[in-house]
């Protein structure tokens, strides 16, 4: 017992141990979402946070000594985020088609999201801090806790509650547009960027690359919309 504990101690000081620890989970949890035939409820984002949530719980890991083992790949966000231009390219006349129809749904979509944040926030008693870490909780990570830092907020609260409402987006859309009837791809898939950000956008390129398409623009439109937006809408709901 006393060589597997000693290994265990030489390991968790290996920085690349996190990374690849992270990484098996999401293989591990992207194996079972497709065996259950990429079913909606299957999240392979929340799968994967299961497992490692559980690793780390069960060998007493603190967050800070995991992020610092894992943070390629939150630094990779960026990367992937752009390389979403590659489709949007590739669809560009589509997208010039539909681009009265998005500008009004990013503007409407983006002030939803705020002010119900802001109101919901303010009507429960809630805290100015964590209403400020939660404002920009329906865009992309990287973008929304450097939002919640620059304003006050706790980032790391901040990327709890966008994978959060990014999970839950992921999840919804397909049974939530089914139900209401909406069959365009065009907007089902700009609805999910819009709402549910990376972990949304995902989602819609394993149901069409042309919703993956529109989520990946509503997900960088409404990142630049509501970095300008949070501060204004914090300073007219107080």
């Amino acid at each position: 017992m006393s060589g597997e504990f000693a290994v265990w101690v030489y390991l968790a000081r290996t920085p690349l141990l996190w990374l690849t620890v992270t990484l098996v989970a999401y293989l591990v949890a992207d194996r079972i979402s497709a065996a259950s035939g990429r079913h909606p409820v299957v999240n392979p984002v929340l799968i994967a946070i299961a497992i490692t949530g559980t690793v780390l719980t069960l060998t007493g890991t603190p967050w800070a000594t995991y992020f610092a083992g894992a943070q390629f790949v939150h630094f990779l966000l960026g990367p992937a985020t752009v390389v979403l231009a590659m489709p949007l390219y590739e669809h560009r006349a589509t997208v010039m088609r539909a681009l009265l129809p998005m500008l009004a749904a990013l503007v409407s979509g983006c002030t939803v999201a705020l002010g119900s944040a802001i109101l919901l926030g303010r009507a429960l008693g809630i805290p100015e801090s964590v209403i400020v870490s939660l404002s920009p909780k329906s865009v992309t990570s990287g973008v929304a806790m450097g939002i919640s830092e620059a304003l006050g907020g706790d980032p790391t609260l901040t990327a709890v509650l966008v994978m959060l409402t990014g999970i839950t987006g992921a999840i919804l859309v397909t049974p939530l547009m089914q139900a209401l009837g909406i069959r365009d791809m065009r907007a089902r898939g700009f609805a999910v960027g819009l709402a549910a950000h990376g972990v949304g956008t995902a989602r819609a390129f394993q149901v069409s690359e042309v919703a993956g398409t529109f989520a990946g623009i509503a997900m960088g439109l409404n990142a630049f919309l509501t970095a300008i937006f949070v501060p204004l809408a914090l300073r007219i709901l107080s």
